[in-house]
């Protein structure tokens, strides 16, 4: 068999030592995954803190908190009713609120327990308990409270007692967002085999994108659980790891294995196995690793977002990018020269039984594509403008795209804690979110300090936008004082943010400002949920414009084309606004609620964009440095940039189409979770791969490069390569 010539590129060089080396590059790599996942669990994750989650005006509040000892520490609250319709029995109830108390202060967990509080119409009665720890740590120390508020239930079966708060509802959420992935990776790996099946034919073939793509997780779990002690884990990490990593991980190989079997078929028997894949590694490893790239430094400017979420999602994506990467080039080569060996010894053993070697058919572009490609070869100006008049159609919706913080009464409300959290709130008003004033002073205007918070929350009895009994709480050192005032609105209505305006507007201007050197900064549910998006709003200039600064110097970089540098990002944006104009068209309004099953909350989440739109350029990047390459490379071969254009897009359509049907595969399957922003998360990347596969990568980028023909290379152009038909090099997978 024929051998190729060592070739500098690392890639090939990789690939060439994996395909000669196969035992050792697969014992490498799972040497690799188990060290990776085997230090993560040694080292543990480095989970985020209440503290890394603040921004904006009510981040400075809680850091005034802090500082006085008065932050918010987890709170669980008991709920007394009765079982049926009609008054609470007084006796009854008050001999449960007794149990309860007892039971709970003498838990470790338990830092006190105050008094029992009755609703206003006498049918319920609550007993608040604070935790001892962080306020994100109590989700982990729940479990004793929950039994003993089981125990007083089954006590007193008259009565219904139940248990809600923060820690309770985190621990009911985590649990559910489990089962809900545990299920989609039972829906998402056997569609997901199934389509490659049907690409390769082969079950060997298509085990193997989905063993590299699993074991390129298991590696980036690993992986994040280190890189959490630099970029704290806000509890998204994992899922996005998942939600990447079988995109990109079934992506990267799919397009290897389809472009060895087409240097398989072009060589005719002529190379072997290992130089197969070394061509195979020439084309498809350059591209994999310059994809790799776009992926990683496109997630990267999530950093600039200056949050604790984003910065989990975006180390979650760049490590598991990177592993498939690594897997692609390392581990991918040796299989498949083991594979291809395979091949040989069966076409050997028919050879020596005198049958007739398995015919190669000549790869065909489908008629859908050939019906596709018909119009735009002929009319490519009218395609050009009738394809991107549709998409701006499409993302016409997101000119009304409302974004804000998901709220907690988004939760599925079949959860116990979530319908122990609705009937606490509709007993007790005043509960549903709270408007917290903090003041930082001199020890000496203390009593100016509490005298004017007297004031502010006077001014508020009468105001039907709160409700409840103002606390006022002070530091030892009287230096921090804080007043908190009851908001018996959903912190997602307008009547919520009403609150948090009057306040900030006009209340503490009237009172707390007119305090000489007191610093005032207002936090609580309401401002929380407020600030985030703000905060979000503010850095998105910043954030789009690295973005389309890094897609546009990746491009450039890939193929010495500064007009295609342009094309790209042009592209990214329309495929990103026209999917999250439909996201806002479904989720925004009602009608499809039945349909994906949820509630619409009337707005888009505040991660949801700036999450899309970074993700998706990176991913998109796989299609443009898959097609473009393959345009390039016919170019490079003499080949006139009308005529690549067209058999570059043929040759490639059924790769991209099949890797495009492996990611919405992975992404719908978020669609059915019950958290609202994963689902908005699943349905908007699905909508963005589909509409990059088959619009943008089968329409408008031909159609543009018809249009621009050898404009589309300025400032350079591809040099001619001059090179044996075998050992010829191309560019790209497809």
């Amino acid at each position: 068999m024929k051998r190729l010539p060592v070739s500098k590129h690392l890639p090939v060089r990789m690939a060439r030592w994996s395909a000669y080396h196969p035992w050792r590059a697969i014992a490498a790599w799972f040497l690799f995954v188990f060290v990776c996942l085997g230090l993560g669990i040694a080292v543990g994750g480095n989970m985020a803190q209440s503290a890394d989650y603040r921004v904006g005006e009510a981040g400075r509040a809680e850091a005034l908190q802090e500082q006085g000892g008065l932050e918010r520490k987890p709170l669980e609250r008991v709920l007394i009713t009765s079982r049926a319709s009609g008054p609470l029995d007084a006796g009854m109830a008050d001999a449960a609120v007794r149990d309860i108390t007892g039971r709970m202060k003498r838990l470790p967990e338990v830092a006190s327990v105050a008094g029992p509080v009755r609703s206003a119409d006498g049918t319920a009665v609550r007993v608040d308990v604070t935790m001892k720890g962080a306020e994100q740590e109590g989700k982990k120390h729940i479990d004793p409270l929950l039994a003993q508020t089981a125990e007083v239930r089954k006590a007193y079966p008259g009565l219904r007692v139940e248990e809600s708060g923060g820690p309770s509802i985190s621990k009911d959420v985590q649990g559910q967002r489990g089962e809900d992935f545990s299920r989609t990776e039972m829906i998402a790996l056997p569609v997901t085999l199934i389509v490659l099946l049907l690409v390769f034919r082969s079950l060997a073939m298509a085990t193997v994108p989905l063993l590299l793509a699993i074991t390129s997780i298991m590696s980036a779990i690993g992986l994040s659980m280190l890189a959490s002690h630099v970029f704290p884990d806000a509890g998204v990490g994992t899922n996005v790891i998942l939600l990447i990593g079988m995109a990109v991980g079934v992506d990267y190989t799919l397009f290897y294995l389809k472009r060895e079997r087409e240097e398989r078929a072009r060589s005719g028997g002529r190379l072997g196995s290992e130089a197969v894949v070394e061509l195979a590694a020439a084309t498809s490893g350059r591209a994999v690793v310059m994809s790799g790239l776009a992926v990683a430094a496109s997630s990267a400017t999530l950093y600039l977002a200056d949050d604790v979420i984003f910065s989990s999602l975006a180390t979650g994506a760049i490590v598991v990018t990177v592993a498939a990467v690594i897997s692609s080039l390392t581990v991918l080569p040796a299989l498949l020269a083991k594979l291809g060996k395979r091949a040989e010894r069966r076409a050997e053993r028919r050879a020596r039984k005198r049958k007739p070697a398995r015919p190669v058919k000549p790869r065909q572009s489908s008629r859908i594509t050939e019906a596709v490609l018909r119009p735009t070869s002929k009319h490519p100006a009218v395609t050009l403008a009738v394809a991107v008049f549709a998409m701006l159609l499409m993302a016409a919706p997101l000119l009304g795209l409302k974004l804000t913080d998901v709220g907690r009464e988004t939760y599925d409300r079949n959860l116990p804690a979530m319908q122990a959290y609705h009937r606490l709130n509709a007993a007790f008003p005043e509960l549903k979110a709270m408007n917290q004033i903090v003041v930082r002073a001199e020890p000496e205007r203390a009593a100016e300090v509490t005298a004017a918070l007297n004031d502010l929350a006077a001014r508020t009895k009468t105001d039907p936008l709160f409700g409840g009994t103002p606390q006022l709480r002070t530091s030892p050192d009287h230096r921090i004082t804080m007043l908190e005032l009851g908001v018996p609105h959903d912190m997602s209505t307008q009547a919520a943010r009403d609150s948090l305006t009057k306040v900030r507007e006009t209340y503490m201007p009237a009172t707390i400002d007119r305090v000489p050197g007191a610093e005032a900064e207002v936090s609580g549910e309401v401002a929380r949920y407020v600030d985030y998006p703000e905060h979000q709003k503010r850095k998105m200039p910043m954030i789009f414009g690295a973005l389309l600064l890094v897609t546009f110097a990746l491009t450039v970089l890939a193929f010495r084309s500064v007009v295609l540098g342009l094309v790209g990002a042009l592209l990214n944006l329309l495929s990103a606004g026209a999917s999250l104009g439909l996201l806002t068209l479904v989720f925004q309004g009602t009608w499809a609620e039945g349909l994906l099953g949820f509630t619409s909350m009337g707005s888009i989440g505040s991660r949801v964009p700036l999450f899309l739109f970074v993700i998706l350029f990176g991913l998109s990047m796989d299609y443009q440095v898959f097609v473009i390459s393959r345009i390039r490379e016919a170019v490079q071969n003499g080949v006139p940039t009308r005529t690549a254009v067209l058999d570059g897009i043929r040759s490639s359509a059924g790769v991209v189409t099949s890797a495009a049907l492996v990611m919405v595969t992975v992404f719908a399957s978020f669609i059915p979770l019950h958290l609202i922003e994963m689902k908005q998360f699943g349905f908007s990347l699905a909508v963005a791969v589909l509409l990059d596969a088959f619009v943008i990568r089968l329409l408008i980028l031909p159609a543009a490069m018809l249009l621009l023909g050898e404009r589309t290379w300025w400032p350079s152009r591809p040099k001619a390569q001059v090179m044996a038909p075998i050992e010829r090099a191309p560019q790209n997978v497809g």
